[in-house]
């Protein structure tokens, strides 16, 4: 059976697990001294958020908006990871981009120094979308 866009929420969400387990497991293996794993883990959770957000532009190319429908408390957690999540996934865009530069180019000194920041936030989006994808498509009535 063909994937419609109907699928891609799903997708996405899979896409944005993937990259978090990645994400910390290639973390484990730098520091257990394991360069070219956590380096295969890492590349791994590039391709994975690169599919993930070609996949949610595709996905809101066709569909556009979908409105949160919860109410009362359950509406403002919602709004609040979802606000963060969004500017965070902003941001973080340019800190992957420089901080696997830097790895390629074997500048390792200057990719510690941003990676201990780009870890952090990428791991936060990457959860927060799963979050996200949670209470808007499986939580709702």
């Amino acid at each position: 059976m063909p994937m419609t866009a109907s699928d891609l929420p799903t997708l996405n969400a899979s896409l944005n697990a993937t990259a978090a387990v990645l994400l910390a497991t290639g973390y484990y293996f730098i520091r257990t001294g394991r360069r070219e794993r956590h380096r295969a883990c890492m590349i791994a959770a590039l391709v994975a958020s690169a599919l993930f957000l070609t996949s949610y532009v595709i996905y809101h190319i066709q569909v556009g908006s979908v409105p949160f429908k919860g109410v009362g408390a359950i509406r403002t957690v919602y709004f609040t990871i979802l606000i963060t999540h969004v500017v965070l996934a902003i941001v973080i865009v340019p800190l992957v981009l420089v901080t696997v530069s830097r790895a390629l180019r074997g500048r390792f000194d200057r990719h510690r120094a941003i990676a201990r920041w780009t870890l952090p936030l990428w791991l936060y989006v990457s959860v927060t979308g799963v979050i996200v994808y949670w209470m808007l498509y499986r939580m709702q009535p």
